[in-house]
């Protein structure tokens, strides 16, 4: 393939559960020939499954697409598939099955193994089920933690990011009642020093500021309600500034957002889950992005889930998809950029 700095970006993306909404939010994000001026899309699952979808939706006709046994041999201005499913494969848009589980973590797989031989440049990964992939032996909760996984790496961060706002989180895909002991001294460091380096080197801040909140209701009221935040969350903080670092709080969840002090900080580090994604998703819904930061690659997603109620209906709104191919493909760009004038600086 040519060298990467003369060429337009190679993007893969997951067809994720093949029974949810990921084909049809893949499809209408590629439906217009203009977008492969930007890049060179490759799909990882069935070409059999994307004409199945594409013949529900009904304002595309006809569509460019070209089967590879692999991403090296993507061509441009084409949607290049590699099929990685067996021919028998089918789908039962809206249902959660065995089958369909089995197809998203072969996709994956498949996506991975291009990734790592530099096939493609940024990972794009469609929705899955993750009780039906645990099912099936995936053995992760989620893409999240299996990238971390495969790719070695001590830590990472869920990084939800839109052009409003930028929300991190300590803890991930774990029940509600496993949060109050994970959240560490240590852990929140860690959350810290990814965003932060991920706010200069991904996004192009330069000197990003951290907002983080508390744990408890009102912070813990002075101990009252909990005393996380003075036993544990300011310690990360002040750790965080001896650093270097640019942290501030911790910040009392319910008033923060609703009174937009998010605004004033390049991002926000939340403390569990919902406590980050929820704001976030009433926020920016339709063009947010999950972005995985602190991996050696580009990873983002879309910010929502199957949505098995829409699957084969030609409901599906394609925008979070659109916006975590373009925000891919940014990030991307502005990684390259910092490291070529790091490593300049370096070699002086």
């Amino acid at each position: 393939m040519p060298e990467r700095n003369n060429r337009k970006p190679v993007v893969g993306i997951t067809q994720g559960d093949g029974n949810g909404i990921g084909y049809e939010v893949i499809i209408k994000s590629l439906a217009d020939s203009r977008i492969m001026e930007s890049f060179t899309p490759v799909i990882y699952g069935s070409s059999k499954i994307f004409g199945f979808y594409r013949k529900q939706i009904h304002e595309i006709d006809q569509m460019d697409t070209y089967v590879i046994q692999g991403a090296r041999d993507a061509k441009p201005r084409k949607i290049n598939i590699v099929n990685c499913l067996p021919d028998n494969t089918f789908v039962e848009p809206g249902q959660a099955t065995p089958e369909s589980a089995k197809s998203a973590i072969r996709s994956l797989e498949c996506a991975i193994r291009d990734i790592r031989n530099g096939d493609i440049d940024v990972l794009v990964t469609a929705p899955i089920n993750k009780r039906a992939m645990v099912n099936e032996g995936f053995g992760n909760t989620g893409h999240t933690e299996y990238l971390k996984k495969v790719f070695g790496v001590d830590d990472v961060a869920m990084f939800m990011v839109s052009d409003r706002l930028r929300i991190g989180v300590v803890t991930g895909h774990i029940p509600l009642r496993e949060v109050p002991s994970a959240i560490t001294v240590e852990a929140i460091l860690s959350k810290l020093r990814i965003m932060s380096e991920s706010l200069k080197r991904d996004f192009g801040v330069v000197e990003p500021k951290i907002a983080t909140l508390g744990l408890n209701p009102h912070c813990g009221d002075g101990g009252l309600l909990g005393d996380e935040e003075e036993r544990i969350i300011l310690p990360a903080v002040k750790a965080a500034n001896e650093e270097g670092i640019l942290a501030f709080g911790p910040y009392s969840p319910d008033g923060y957002f609703g009174l937009g002090h998010y605004s004033k900080f390049d991002a926000t580090l939340a403390m569990y889950h919902d406590q980050g994604l929820a704001p976030f998703k009433a926020l920016a819904f339709d063009d947010g992005v999950n972005f995985t930061a602190g991996l050696p690659i580009v990873r983002t997603s879309p910010d929502h889930g199957t949505a098995y109620e829409l699957a084969g209906r030609d409901l599906a709104d394609p925008h979070s998809m659109m916006s975590s191919i373009f925000t891919a493909i940014d990030i991307f760009r502005k990684r390259a950029a910092y490291d070529s004038v790091h490593e300049g600086r370096m070699n002086r």
